[in-house]
């Protein structure tokens, strides 16, 4: 293959985790990512660089054993940012220390929407909102 056919190389794409990776949508998804690796303990595992406006059509983030894609919208490209219809957008995160994962989420900049309380299931659970916009629901069960 001549140098002129030639593709350029790049980055092989991480394995996503777990069974569902959500992808979001996000007003500066580069900066998202940095909150979430401060607020959350999100590992970049791969990044699309950004282009001259400082949008980014792709990362890829491991947070607590689970994928989490987030990209730019694009409105010129048929990809505008549009509000979450029809659905709730909450991120759902279960871990065992959540009093660590909760208080370092708040220490990052996150406001509590519910604060995190024993539950009548059973459960620890407790709701926060990130400053892009994004529930994150934070349980942790309880031996019975």
């Amino acid at each position: 293959m001549s140098d002129a056919n030639a593709r350029p190389q790049t980055q092989a794409m991480p394995r996503a985790l777990g069974g569902l990776t959500p992808y979001l949508q996000l007003d500066g998804a580069l900066k998202a990512a940095a909150f979430y690796e401060k607020a959350f303990g999100a590992e970049q595992v791969y990044a699309v660089p950004p282009d001259d406006e400082g949008r980014t059509m792709h990362v890829h983030l491991y947070v607590n054993g689970s994928s989490l894609m987030l990209s730019d919208a694009y409105p010129e490209h048929g990809h505008p940012h549009q509000p979450v219809q029809g659905c709730t957008m909450q991120l759902h995160l279960t871990a065992g220390d959540i009093d660590s994962w909760w208080q370092r989420a708040v220490d990052a900049g996150c406001e509590v929407v519910v604060p995190l309380d024993l539950m009548f299931w059973g459960d620890r659970w407790g709701s926060l909102r990130d400053p892009f916009g994004v529930d994150w629901a934070m349980n942790a069960p309880v031996n019975h």
